[in-house]
């Protein structure tokens, strides 16, 4: 479900018509991410810990409005739910698109992974794009702690849902520490708001 978001009244209507025609309205930053609750977490359960960090980040995705924002008819519309698009890497070394849809139970959403990425696996095709804009685009590069990062974009695109990239675990002091990636549409959402995302997703990691 999502909801039309009347402009003229909108707090961000004035950011929103300045970045809205920009040929590249996407920024981004990358910071590092304490994982090792996480990492953790998923070694006690016995789960995937790729399918753990990604859950709970779109769970705080799911609890932050300004992440649910989405650009669709040059009309700004609010989702109530923002799915997942991530990457999977095969036996070959190249990799295949997955979308899975968000659920706030973990097992529930991992029993629907795991069936997307056993079926993206065995079929002969890149961009399932089940979700369209209701969704975070997210890719992992486990083999990089990059401190920088950017995107292939096609500048004819209108899309407008954020792109996540998760980078390589290392061990810090005792920490276990994985960069992120976060690239936003400027039209939508400020650098407070993925500083709130930051916060919220760190609160989650640890929990």
């Amino acid at each position: 479900m999502k909801q039309e978001i009347d402009i003229t009244t909108w707090k961000r209507k004035q950011q929103y018509l300045f970045f809205k025609d920009f040929e590249e309205p996407f920024y981004g930053v990358c910071v590092d991410m304490d994982i090792t609750h996480t990492y953790k977490e998923a070694k006690e359960k016995g789960v995937s810990f790729f399918l753990l960090y990604f859950y709970k980040m779109l769970k705080a995705v799911n609890n932050l409005e300004s992440f649910r924002y989405r650009i669709e008819d040059n009309k700004v519309v609010l989702y109530d739910t923002i799915h997942g698009s991530a990457t999977i890497r095969k036996a070959d070394n190249t990799f295949v698109f997955i979308d899975v849809e968000y659920d706030n139970d973990f097992d529930i959403f991992a029993v629907k992974a795991k069936k997307e990425i056993d079926k993206a696996l065995k079929a002969d095709i890149l961009l399932p794009c089940v979700f369209g804009e209701q969704t975070i685009l997210t890719s992992t590069v486990p083999w990089i702690r990059f401190t920088s990062m950017s995107h292939a974009r096609m500048f004819s695109s209108k899309g407008s849902a954020p792109r996540m990239t998760f980078g390589k675990v290392s061990e810090e002091n005792g920490r276990m520490i994985m960069p992120l990636s976060i690239h936003v549409h400027h039209a939508l959402t400020d650098g407070y708001d993925i500083g709130c995302f930051i916060d919220l997703y760190q609160e989650i990691l640890n929990k």
